[in-house]
């Protein structure tokens, strides 16, 4: 039995996320299905990196399954993608190491969320970008933003029906940039709770359109209260767009 990792892109507006659903369809189950067909085996399960929500994308996301198949790693990817809906490809396919897991080995993530900030919605970006019809003020949004940073209890910014029991977190690195009418919100950290990435989005739209006062997550990250943060943002504008690893994981086995 070998183990392989597949780097994934995939538009998520068609499913009801990346984990398979009893009653919905998913993208783990196209994926599924795609390298049933290709192995021939019946019960091969994939592991997903991060469980994207319903309507959220991902240019980076990572998986593994564990195969006897003969085909070569490199080809797996252009075998797959022949099997897959246009809207799922497999960017790369490598074999690893068994010690290898997409999910727990990962030391770190990052995901961009894209704000459409003019009057009319755009035709072209309605599925990857959250329409604001109000003006918002980067630099407040900027400032805001800056009070993430660092190793915090982020328990306010987890989603009911969040099931994590620590909700300690490190978000060492975020931004916003603005390119005509599109505001693009970066984050990476270490992990990131159920909707996190969601709440933080909303959040800094309503400081940046003066519905919130500033100080709202530095007030939340105190009281631990998530009436101090804003409605969690549309998930079409946020996308996975990479997993980290170490190093030596992401080798071929030797």
């Amino acid at each position: 039995m070998r183990r392989f990792k597949l780097l994934l892109e995939y538009d998520g507006c068609a499913y009801a996320g990346w984990q398979r659903q009893l009653n919905a369809m998913s993208v783990q189950q196209r994926v599924e299905e795609a390298l049933r067909r290709l192995t021939g085996e019946g019960e091969l399960t994939i592991t997903g990196a991060s469980r994207t929500d319903a309507g959220v994308h991902a240019l980076g996301q990572t998986a593994h399954f564990d195969s006897d198949t003969a085909i070569p790693a490199e080809k797996l990817s252009f075998a797959l993608n022949t099997l897959l809906p246009d809207d799922i490809r497999v960017r790369h396919s490598q074999e690893v190491s068994i010690s290898f897991h997409a999910r727990f080995s990962a030391i770190g993530k990052e995901y961009r969320y894209w704000y459409y900030a003019h009057p009319h919605a755009s035709a072209l970006y309605r599925n990857l970008s959250w329409h604001v019809i109000y003006p918002l003020d980067l630099e407040k949004m900027r400032r805001e933003a800056m009070t993430m940073l660092g190793t915090h209890d982020f328990a306010p910014f987890a989603a009911s029906g969040s099931v994590v029991k620590d909700t300690r977190r490190t978000v060492d690195a975020i931004s916003l940039s603005e390119a005509g009418p599109f505001i693009e919100l970066r984050v990476h950290g270490n992990g990131f709770l159920y909707n996190m990435v969601r709440i933080l989005a909303g959040t800094l739209a309503q400081v940046g359109s003066g519905k919130r006062a500033p100080g709202a997550i530095e007030r939340a990250l105190e009281t631990g209260s998530r009436l101090e943060l804003g409605a969690t943002a549309p998930p079409q504008g946020l996308t996975l767009l990479r997993v980290d690893y170490p190093e030596e994981l992401c080798l071929p086995p030797t």
